[in-house]
C-alpha cells in the first residue's frame, strides 16, 4: 500500500462543485489501495478578500493578527472537503496546521517550517481515514498562528510527504504538467514526462509559476518525488525527480522567461577597488534584490556597470543610484524598464559544447540583440528588449527541437553547436 500526499490549489477548490470534484478524485486514489493525505489551499480569491477586509480596518495590519485572519481561509476548505468525503461514505478527518503541529519560526507572512509532528496523521491513516490538512499555515513556539507566504500550500504538502515518508507528493493545479515553455506563448510547447529537481528549481526561479521554489527545494532535500497534475483533466502529469544516469537526457528541457525585469547602468564609474560595492551597497541596504550583473573592461580608468532588478523596484533603485553616482563621480546613470530575461534550462548542457553559440545565432538570425548574458552549469540567460520576447522564445523552442512535432535534441555526448 502506497502513501500519497495530494495538494489542491485555490482554483481546484474554488467552488462547492469543484470541492465535490476533488472529493471524487481523492476517493479514486483511496479506492486504488492507497493511504491518502490531502493538503488544500483557500478557495480562489478568498485570501485576497481577507487581506482587503484587514486593510479596510487597518492600513498596515499587524503581521501576527493578519496571519490569524488569513489562516481561516484554509479552514473553510478543509471542513467542506471533509464533509464531501464523509457524505460519500469515506471516513475522513481535517486538521489545521497547528493541530498537525507544523512548527515554524516566527516570521509572520513568510514563516519557514522547522519541524512536523505528524503523529495524529499517522494514527488516522492506520485506521483507514483520509486526512485533510490546511496548507499555507503552521504555529510558532509561542502558539501563534503563522503563514508560509504565497504558494505555501505546496511547501506544506511536500513537508508532510517528507515527514510521513510518502511514496509520492502530487501537486494538482489548473495545468496538466510542466511544459517546455508557456503554451500561451508557444502553441507547440510540449508537456514533459519528467524533469530533474535542478531543472525545476531553475525554471521556478526564472519565472515559471507552476511550483513555489521553496517546495521544490524541500522536495529535493528530503528526496520526495513530486508530480504535477491537472485537477480537471486525466493524465500522467510531469514527474520531478533526481537525475537518472541511465536515462537519455534532453539537451534543453525548457525555456523560461521573466517579464518583470528592469536594467540599470552606471556609465563612466571610476575603476578602482570597491566600486561594485559602492554601487550596489545602497541598493542592497534598501532591500532591493539584484539579479544579473555585468561590469565592462576598464578604459582610461573608468568602467561601465550594469545590473537588473525587479521592475517594481526600478524607480526606487534609479533614484538611489542617481544619488550614489554623484558621490562616486560617475558620468551618467540611465535605466531601461522594458527588458525581459529569457533562459534555456537543461542538465544536458553539462556534457555539450555549443549551446550558447546556437542560442546566440538563433536570436541574431531573428534580429534580436542580446544586452546581457549570464550562465550556470545548466542554464543560459540573456536580457533582450521586451518587444522581442515571444519571437525569441518561439525561435529558440524550434531551434532546440522542443516543438511538439520536432525531434528533441538529446544529450548523447555529441557537440550540439
Amino acid at each position: 500500500m502506497a502513501l500519497i500526499v495530494q495538494k489542491y490549489g485555490g482554483t481546484s477548490v474554488g467552488t462547492p462543485e469543484r470541492i465535490e470534484h476533488v472529493a471524487e478524485k481523492v476517493i479514486k486514489t483511496k479506492e486504488a489501495g492507497n493511504d491518502v493525505v490531502v493538503v488544500v489551499s483557500a478557495m480562489s480569491g478568498e485570501t485576497n478578500r481577507l487581506i482587503d477586509l484587514a486593510k479596510a480596518i487597518h492600513p498596515r495590519p499587524p503581521a501576527r493578527e493578519l496571519d490569524m485572519l488569513l489562516s481561516t481561509g484554509e479552514q473553510v476548505t478543509i471542513s467542506l472537503l471533509t464533509m464531501a468525503l464523509e457524505k460519500r461514505g469515506h471516513a475522513a478527518r481535517c486538521y489545521t496546521g497547528a493541530q498537525v503541529k507544523i512548527l515554524t519560526d516566527s516570521a509572520h507572512s513568510k514563516a519557514r517550517i522547522q519541524e512536523i509532528d505528524a503523529k495524529v496523521v499517522s494514527e488516522d491513516l492506520k485506521v483507514g481515514r483520509i486526512v485533510v490538512v490546511a496548507g499555507f499555515q503552521g504555529v510558532d513556539s509561542t502558539g501563534a498562528i503563522t503563514t508560509l507566504g504565497r504558494g505555501g500550500s505546496d511547501t506544506t504538502a511536500v513537508a508532510l510527504a517528507a515527514a510521513l515518508k510518502a511514496d509520492e507528493c502530487q501537486i494538482y493545479t489548473d495545468v496538466d504538467g510542466v511544459y517546455t515553455t508557456d503554451p500561451r506563448v508557444v502553441s507547440k510547447a510540449r508537456r514533459l514526462e519528467r524533469i530533474t529537481f535542478e531543472e525545476m528549481l531553475e525554471m521556478a526561479s526564472l519565472g515559471s509559476k507552476i511550483l513555489q521554489i521553496r517546495s521544490v527545494e524541500f522536495a529535493g532535500k528530503y528526496h520526495v518525488p513530486l508530480r504535477v497534475l491537472s485537477t480537471f483533466e486525466e493524465g500522467p502529469g510531469t514527474l520531478i525527480t533526481f537525475e537518472d544516469e541511465n536515462m537519455e537526457e534532453p539537451l534543453i528541457s525548457g525555456i523560461a522567461f521573466n517579464r518583470d525585469e528592469a536594467k540599470l547602468t552606471v556609465l563612466g564609474a571610476p575603476d578602482r577597488p570597491g566600486i561594485a560595492g559602492a554601487i550596489l551597497g545602497p541598493i542592497s541596504e534598501a532591500n532591493i534584490e539584484v539579479d544579473m550583473i555585468v561590469q565592462n573592461v576598464s578604459q582610461s580608468g573608468a568602467t561601465d556597470f550594469t545590473f537588473t532588478v525587479h521592475r517594481n523596484e526600478y524607480e526606487r533603485a534609479l533614484d538611489i543610484l542617481q544619488g550614489s553616482a554623484k558621490d562616486m563621480e560617475a558620468k551618467e546613470v540611465y535605466g531601461d524598464p522594458k527588458i525581459v530575461k529569457l533562459s534555456l534550462v537543461g542538465v544536458g548542457m553539462r556534457s555539450h559544447a555549443g549551446v550558447a553559440s546556437r542560442m546566440f545565432k538563433t536570436l541574431a538570425d531573428e534580429g534580436i540583440n542580446i544586452q546581457m548574458i549570464s550562465t550556470s552549469e545548466i542554464k543560459i540567460s540573456v536580457v533582450i528588449d521586451e518587444k522581442y520576447l515571444e519571437l525569441g522564445v518561439r525561435a529558440l523552442h524550434t531551434a532546440f527541437g522542443l516543438d511538439e512535432d520536432g525531434t528533441q535534441l538529446r544529450d548523447e555526448g555529441k557537440d550540439a553547436g
